[in-house]
Order: C-alpha cells, then sequence, then structure tokens
C-alpha cells in the first residue's frame, strides 16, 4: 500500500510537472497577425505612427531568405526593411543576440531635395548593432503569396550621430512577389 501511495505521488508530480511545463512554454507560431491593412507595414517610431503606402510596399522570399521592405513615399518619406534567413515558416525570428545577427531590421527617414536630388539625404538606423538581441520579428502567417506578422526594435544609427529610434507594435501584411 505504500508503495502504492509513493507511485501515485511520483505519477501526480510528474504529471503537474508536465502541465506546468507546457502552460509556461513561449508561443511559437507567431502570435497574431498585428493591425495593418492589407500591402501595408505600420508601426510607432519613438511613439509616432508611421504606415507604409500599398504601392511601394512588397516581399521577397528567395531561397529561404524573407525581405520584406515598405516606404511612405512623398520627399519626406520613412520606411522599414525587415530581413530573415533561413525562414523556415511561422514562428518568432530574434534580432540580434548571437548567431541571429542574420535576422536585421531598419528604420529610415529620407529627404529629398526636389531643386537638386542630388542632395537628398537618407538616415537609416540599423538593428542589431551590437551582439545583444534588440527586437524580433513574429511571422502569424506566411504562405507562397503572402505574409503577415508583428515586429518590434530598437536601432542605432551607427554611421551618424548614434541616435537610437524605438519601434513598436509594428506589423505588417504585404504580398510576396
Amino acid at each position: 500500500m505504500k508503495t502504492m501511495k509513493k507511485t501515485y505521488l511520483f505519477l501526480f508530480i510528474i504529471i503537474a510537472a508536465g502541465l506546468i511545463s507546457s502552460s509556461c512554454k513561449s508561443d511559437d507560431d507567431g502570435g497574431g497577425g498585428g493591425s495593418a491593412a492589407n500591402g501595408t507595414i505600420t508601426a510607432k517610431v519613438n511613439g509616432s505612427s508611421v504606415t507604409t503606402m500599398k504601392e511601394v510596399t512588397f516581399a521577397y522570399n528567395v531561397s529561404g531568405t524573407l525581405t520584406i521592405q515598405g516606404n511612405t513615399g512623398g520627399t519626406s518619406s520613412k520606411a522599414f526593411s525587415l530581413l530573415i534567413n533561413g525562414i523556415d515558416g511561422t514562428g518568432t525570428y530574434p534580432i540580434g543576440g548571437g548567431a541571429n545577427i542574420a535576422n536585421s531590421a531598419s528604420y529610415m527617414e529620407i529627404e529629398v531635395d526636389m531643386s537638386n536630388p542630388q542632395n537628398s539625404i537618407t538616415h537609416t538606423w540599423q538593428a542589431p548593432y551590437d551582439s545583444n538581441q534588440v527586437g524580433e520579428i513574429n511571422i502569424s502567417e506566411l504562405t507562397q503569396t503572402n505574409v503577415k506578422g508583428t515586429f518590434s526594435y530598437t536601432a542605432k544609427n551607427v554611421l551618424g550621430d548614434g541616435s537610437t529610434k524605438t519601434i513598436t507594435e509594428g506589423s505588417f501584411n504585404v504580398n510576396i512577389q
């Protein structure tokens, strides 16, 4: 009888531990798809909303490298670029952090001088900018024709003034070309 009680106690502990560990696992299906309208990328940059134009937003998936890019258009435009090397489906892809340096993101602000387009200025904030993880890209849906997901990261103007931009509440719903 004592052995039976120990056996039941042991089984209870094993089952409880399994339930606890499965409930603490991170969801690796890429989470929700975000709120971006079809054909756009949207995010907050240091708290200000930025949404790209459908006409200049696209994605490519070539040999396991997914590139998602979009621009707001105009003479004073803002742009996002997200790159995942070795994409294998839905899931969370860290930006930076050791070997994850292959996944990157950038944010650009472009000022076009219409009187002399060669004097146009582009400021680029890049992530990662050191060996730390500075964000993530979450792919919630990936087909041959469309990709949906969310992202957030901190990027640094490494070739300029060294300033940083915090990109939050990012989402995309982009056709793959």
